[in-house]
């Protein structure tokens, strides 16, 4: 079924027409790649020497082309289509199979999530420092083109897995609000702001698309930089509180502005204007009761640990002889 699927999209063809075709090759790049796809079923904790493990007893023929076989598919044929990969770019290259797929499934794009997670390794992974063909540049301003090529710096960086003592690396992702298809996939340094390429990775891949997409992200999409960036493009971001407007909104706002809605009755709104970094934006204060009831619940039980903190003092106090009103009050 994942091969009738990789055939649908046209992986194959689309591999094989970025990184091209050598002549007399038996496995082309593009059934290289179809086949690591395969593997990664079931296989991806294996040493890449036993790829052909994998397609032992298989149809391989059947799978991957006519004439290839599972000894065809060593570490060095492997080892040699992820270095033209890399040397293309995988960002580019993973684009293209999206929009094939985006328009082989009729996939609706009206919304586009971005977010970055961490992949936490074990290892040293010392950098090297060394820049391809002596050329420096800032990474957050060329994000999808595939020249000067840079390694990923794998270090320390704010971990989301709660591993601060491991090195990692950052993968950034734009998915569609339909499916949750992957429409773009960046690698980056571990120690990457996402605040400040957020913006960047935004505008630069509704560049490179034909589609328009309100683009959803969290709130370290907002600030005023980025905002600027994206003046032409529709999105949606949480304010963060540390932004003065929002926390005046927060407090000030009265509890009878907010409107309850007849579609989600549970949750509460009111709509406010902002021109933060010099951008018309629309800003929703939304209330949830249910989210409410539980803060409120939590508050009530936090008084209640206080309360009963207190009174065993008073009691413990009460108990205690003191000599003066003045070593009493230094208690």
């Amino acid at each position: 079924m994942v091969a009738g699927i990789i055939d649908e999209i046209g992986i194959v063809e689309t591999i094989n027409s970025t990184v091209g075709i050598e002549a007399g090759e038996i496995v082309k790049a593009g059934q290289a790649v179809k086949a690591i796809i395969l593997n990664g079923l079931g296989f991806v904790s294996r040493p890449l020497y036993l790829f052909p493990q994998f397609f032992q007893g298989k149809a391989t023929e059947h799978l991957l082309g006519e004439g290839i076989k599972p000894e065809h598919l060593n570490d060095d044929k492997i080892g040699r289509v992820m270095d033209k990969l890399y040397e293309q770019g995988l960002t580019n290259i993973f684009l293209s199979i999206t929009l094939a797929a985006i328009k082989r499934y009729s996939l609706s794009t009206k919304y586009a999530h971005l977010d970055a997670t961490t992949i936490s390794v074990e290892g040293k992974y010392d950098h090297i420092g060394q820049e391809v063909s002596g050329i420096k540049e800032d990474k957050a301003d060329k994000l999808l083109n595939p020249e000067p090529q840079k390694p990923i710096q794998i270090t320390y960086g704010y971990s989301r897995d709660k591993r601060p003592d491991l090195k990692q690396f950052l993968l950034e992702l734009i998915v569609s609000g339909d499916g949750d298809i992957p429409l773009f996939i960046r690698a980056a340094d571990g120690n990457e702001s996402e605040q400040a390429v957020f913006g960047k990775i935004l505008k630069e891949f509704k560049s490179r698309v034909d589609f328009e997409s309100i683009m959803v992200a969290d709130s370290a999409l907002y600030s005023q930089k980025n905002l600027l960036l994206m003046q032409d493009l529709p999105w949606i971001t949480r304010v963060p509180l540390s932004v003065k407007g929002a926390q005046h909104l927060v407090t000030e706002v009265r509890v009878e502005e907010l409107v309850k809605n007849q579609e989600y009755p549970s949750y509460s709104w009111v709509e406010k204007r902002s021109n933060y970094g010099d951008i018309e934006q629309r800003w929703l204060l939304i209330e949830s009761e249910k989210r409410r009831e539980s803060d409120l619940e939590k508050l009530e039980k936090k008084l209640a640990k206080k309360k009963t903190e207190s009174e065993q003092i008073k009691s413990r106090l009460c108990r205690q002889k003191f000599e003066s009103a003045a070593e009493a009050k230094s208690h």
